[in-house]
């Protein structure tokens, strides 16, 4: 019974550790296809470091990640990385700018091929420390209040964002509603 509840502890800190991050099936139901404009599905997502892009292919396409000058110019030939086998998850780790692009040169000339802009997932920036003053004067800077953080919100597109927050949430009640029952018995 121990074992169980070392299983289901390790799971619940798998998923609080992700909690904050999300799944974004490039180009929705369509995938990273020819037909899918690739520029209209991603310019109202704000990708951040830790979430995931899921690209889903056929075998006439694959994924390439490319640098800016290779992105431009469709240049198929200096990749940073390849994938082909149909299905590629990629992990946003680092903020900043990232390009992917059809290895079929052809159809990134056709519009197959995707900028994305990675965030930094700090909720908020560091504020500053208030002003030293002589003795007896009084410091003017205030830190924002609680009522000025404001909630990070995760993006969604109709069946592309899996997981988050509020599901995490979930599964962690039903972990300790589970716990509670073994430990019971």
């Amino acid at each position: 019974m121990g074992k169980l509840v070392l299983v289901y502890s390790l799971a619940v800190l798998g998923l609080a550790v992700t909690c904050n991050a999300a799944t974004y099936m490039v180009g929705d139901n369509s995938g990273w296809d020819m037909s899918t404009d690739i520029d209209t599905w991603a310019q109202d997502k704000t990708f951040s470091v830790g979430d995931l892009l899921l690209f889903q292919y056929s075998s006439s396409h694959s994924v390439e990640e490319v640098k800016k000058e290779d992105f431009d110019s469709c240049n198929t030939t200096n990749v940073v990385r390849t994938f082909t086998n149909g299905n590629t998850t990629v992990s946003l780790t680092n903020p900043g700018t990232r390009y992917f692009v059809c290895g079929n040169k052809l159809h990134c000339l056709g519009g197959l091929k995707l900028r994305v802009n990675v965030e930094s997932n700090q909720a908020d920036p560091p504020t500053a420390a208030p002003e030293a003053h002589p003795v007896g004067g009084a410091a003017t800077s205030q830190a924002p209040s609680k009522s000025e953080n404001h909630a990070s919100v995760i993006p969604t597109s109709a069946g592309s964002v899996y997981g988050g927050r509020d599901s995490a949430a979930m599964v962690f009640l039903g972990f300790m509603a589970t716990s509670f029952w073994v430990v019971q018995v």
